[in-house]
């Protein structure tokens, strides 16, 4: 499996439109583990899905009303919210703002 290097510099990491109000750069990763940065508008919506990795998601920035399970929560800068694998979740983004989600093990979908 391919890895990234050693030191990852934002400016040089591509960044992809994803669409509906969305942006995704990846920002290192192994077959383990992966982190992605992505930028919500205000108003897009990472519709309710599951997969299989677990996944830990800081928000660097905005505000999200966040879904895990059938719970709901109004999260802001500075919160986290985890999901086990399998676990259904989601985001609506109610200010414009930034997500760092990592994934284990990596999102092959993702690259």
């Amino acid at each position: 499996m391919n890895h990234s290097e050693a030191f990852i510099y934002g400016y040089k990491q591509p960044i992809e439109d994803i669409g509906n109000g969305m942006k995704r750069q990846l920002m290192g990763f192994n077959n383990q583990i992966m982190m992605a940065k992505i930028w919500f508008e205000e108003g897009a919506i990472g519709y309710v899905h599951a997969h299989h990795h677990a996944q830990v998601t800081y928000i660097e920035s905005g505000e999200f009303e966040v879904q895990v399970g059938e719970e709901k929560q109004l999260l802001k800068t500075g919160d986290c919210f985890f999901m086990l694998p399998n676990a259904e979740h989601g985001a609506v983004c109610k200010k414009e703002g930034i997500l760092i989600d990592v994934f284990s093990p990596l999102r092959e979908d993702f690259l």
